[in-house]
């Protein structure tokens, strides 16, 4: 049963004008099959900002992603995109209009090779080389392993495959699924520092994420959900300093998973 301590807390009005917000999330909800997954969700990514989406296990938080990309359809509320309704839109026009979705699971092609990944991801079919050179200098490694199959790589290198993947060619928001998840602390350590690239380059992120020193590193602003809820929403620092809200919302404290 869920701490009824969350049940208190509502979500905090957006201080963001309305002109810098890129994903507005209104009321949604999401059934899969008798299933009532997502119960009403509301908040906003800002343009250029890291989104983290925090919560417990099976709080929704994925079902969000998904809803978003158009993998589950959403069956009440409002997903808007740049000002335009995608809610009822098929994937393949959410991922037109340039939204670009890193699954827990990687969704990678473990017999082709890094460059055959990489050569699909390209909507176009060619890959720009100052765009290439870019991503290589985030993950060092997809150049060292540039003609082994993706299969043969390490979990942290199947994870910087499949976000550069997402950012082979420019994007509006990248929706990325626990990228951290099973990895060793110095391939997250990397996975800091290669995020850190993208902050710097304005990218809006919207980023499910269970390593709370990382999400305090790299967020923005912050998202919490229970029970297909948004039970929080405001400034990542502020919740990073207040311990008592994270343990209210979470379960534990931040300083726990340094």
């Amino acid at each position: 049963m869920s701490d009824p301590l969350v049940r208190n807390s509502a979500p905090m009005a957006s201080t963001v004008p309305a002109a810098d917000i890129l994903l507005d999330l209104d009321d949604v909800h999401t059934h899969i099959e008798q299933y009532h997954i997502l119960q009403g969700v509301s908040f906003q990514v800002p343009r250029g900002q890291f989104t983290m989406l925090l919560g417990r296990n099976g709080a929704g938080k994925t079902t969000t992603l998904r809803s978003v990309m158009g993998l589950w359809k959403v069956s009440q509320g409002r997903i808007t995109f740049d000002g335009a309704d995608i809610g009822g839109a098929a994937t393949p026009d959410i991922a037109c209009r340039g939204i670009a979705y890193v699954p827990e699971d990687m969704s990678i092609f473990s017999d082709l090779t890094v460059k055959e990944n990489m050569v699909l991801a390209a909507r176009q079919g060619e890959m720009d080389d100052t765009r290439l050179n870019w991503i290589f200098d985030l993950f060092p490694a997809l150049k060292k392993f540039w003609s082994l199959e993706a299969g043969a790589l390490s979990g942290g290198q199947k994870q910087m495959l499949a976000i550069a993947r997402a950012i082979i060619e420019p994007r509006e928001l990248l929706l990325i699924d626990e990228p951290t998840k099973g990895l060793a602390p110095a391939i997250v350590g990397a996975m800091i520092e290669a995020f850190q690239e993208l902050k710097q380059a304005q990218t809006s992120v919207l980023l499910v994420e269970q390593n709370f020193q990382f999400a305090r590193t790299l967020g923005d602003s912050v998202a919490v959900m229970d029970d297909g809820r948004v039970v929080h929403a405001g400034s990542m620092a502020e919740l990073a300093e207040n311990v008592e809200l994270q343990q209210q919302l979470l379960g534990l404290s931040l300083d726990a998973h340094q």
